[in-house]
């Protein structure tokens, strides 16, 4: 960070960023450690999705503060948080039309 930032501003950037790379990470590992499709996008689309948006508002933060006002950190987070679900949600629908086995029985009555 840069040195003329107050001390706070860098407290708040910094710990936006080490939550977002443990989000990120997080998500990463279930990515490659959970055993079936449906269950490995569960991952990627939950917690890296959020840790991306922590990076991102902590570069918005900074650029802020230093006299530099830019939107596109923020318009990249509202497209991410915008679309990542829906991409989710397209792949879940594919995966179920190809292997219908996979759908989990309706419940009783």
């Amino acid at each position: 960070m840069s040195a003329d930032l107050p001390f706070w501003t860098d407290l708040i950037v910094s710990t936006l960023i080490v939550l977002g790379t443990a989000f990120a990470l997080i998500g990463s590992w279930g990515l490659a450690r959970l055993s079936t499709f449906l269950k490995r996008v569960h991952g990627p689309t939950k917690t890296v999705t959020l840790g991306i948006g922590c990076v991102l508002i902590a570069s918005a933060l900074a650029f802020a503060r230093q006299g530099e006002l830019s939107g596109h950190e923020l318009l990249i987070t509202l497209f991410l948080f915008l679309t990542t679900p829906v991409s989710a949600h397209l792949l879940i629908q594919a995966a179920l039309k190809l292997d219908p086995a996979s759908r989990v029985p309706p419940p009783r009555d």
